[in-house]
């Protein structure tokens, strides 16, 4: 895949970057410049190699889904000017 002269420009203009005609040339190699690298991802063979998170194999360390405070819906509607069984009561916005 190739980008060419037009596709530089209109992506420049979607971005809404100024560019001569210069810049705009010296954007076109450097982009397929990239495209070239990215295809040259796609020939490697990756079949039988797992997915990592990281360089390092690592364990994701995860804690103990534990509620730890609650049963505080009293306390945090307390300065509330009007409530309902421990909900906010606000005035109608739309009708």
């Amino acid at each position: 895949m190739s980008v060419d002269l037009a596709t530089v420009k209109r992506v420049a203009h979607l971005a809404r970057i100024a560019l001569d005609e210069e810049d705009a040339q010296r954007m076109m190699g450097e982009l397929n410049g990239i495209l070239g690298f990215v295809e040259q991802l796609s020939e490697v063979d990756v079949t039988g190699v797992e997915p990592m998170t990281s360089v390092t194999p690592m364990v994701m360390r995860k804690r103990t889904d534990v509620v730890t405070d609650g049963n505080k819906a009293d306390d945090i509607v307390a300065n509330a000017p009007e409530t309902d069984r421990n909900f906010f009561l606000v005035p109608k916005v739309v009708e």
